[in-house]
């Protein structure tokens, strides 16, 4: 379904967004080589209770490209869709990627809370896991077998009609994909913890909530609450990097009842 809305960012990019329903303000950003549709089932659960707003960060889906493509500038895309929409205090919420940008947002926007899905905020773990991959990832004639495998990897006990919608909306784009995991190949472990410490650095009472369906380890609760008070780790065993798709009437009625406090 094509996004009803466009707005631009503060660099001039191009965002595509749309919003369903009617009642408090939800914001859902997607993962990486995704698009909002990727969120439907949610969506369609949540639109009956509140306004659900959804958008492409740059570089995937409607939206159009950019020559930055860090956490800084999609938080920025975030804010952009907030005035669009005059969405003046929304829950936010980010799957892979996206947590990783609504985690960002979350520091320095006025939010009601924010919902992260399956995205660890220790990067380094992640730097160590994707460095073997660098050539292939910036070779053309690899790179798509290395996206698909990695998304193959992480799938979990996601049904086969619903893997398949997934990847049949990603938009594996190189330049999009590198541009995002740039950080991760060119700063040591302890710059990229500097880099996320001070992201993070603007949390105060913000309510967060972390719902993993691959376990990120027994110290990252821990880790979390140094960095955001406020915040909750839930682990899903066996449901993979997609815990909302898998059971989406579960992960809905665990957001409500999160937000209801």
């Amino acid at each position: 379904m094509a996004h009803s809305e466009r707005t631009t960012a503060a660099d001039g990019t191009d965002i595509a967004w749309s919003a369903f329903g009617s009642g408090d303000d939800v914001l859902l950003v997607h993962g990486i080589t995704e698009r909002a549709e990727t969120w439907d089932p949610i969506i369609d659960r949540l639109a009956t209770t509140h306004r659900v707003i959804s958008l492409d960060l740059r570089g995937h889906g409607e939206s159009g490209t950019a020559d930055r493509y860090d956490l800084e500038v999609m938080a920025g895309d975030v804010a952009a869709v907030m005035a669009a929409a005059d969405a003046a205090s929304p829950h936010l919420m980010g799957h892979s990627l996206g947590g990783a940008v609504v985690s960002a947002a979350g520091a320095v926007l006025p939010v009601a809370s924010v919902v992260n899905v399956d995205q660890s905020l220790q990067l380094g773990a992640f730097k160590a896991a994707l460095e073997p991959a660098e050539a292939m990832l910036r070779d053309e004639t690899t790179f798509p077998a290395v996206i698909a495998q990695l998304f193959t990897d992480m799938r979990g006990s996601l049904g086969d009609a619903e893997f398949e919608r997934v990847s049949a909306l990603r938009r594996g784009d190189k330049t999009v994909v590198l541009g995002v995991w740039e950080t991760m190949f060119t700063m040591t472990e302890d710059e990229i913890a500097a880099v996320v410490d001070g992201a993070l650095a603007g949390y105060s009472d913000v309510r967060y909530l972390s719902l993993f369906g691959i376990d990120p380890g027994p110290d990252y609760a821990g880790w979390l609450q140094r960095h955001i008070t406020n915040s909750t780790v839930e682990v899903w065993d066996g449901a993979g990097h997609y815990p909302h798709l898998h059971e989406p009437d579960r992960f809905v009625d665990r957001v409500r009842s999160f937000w209801a406090g």
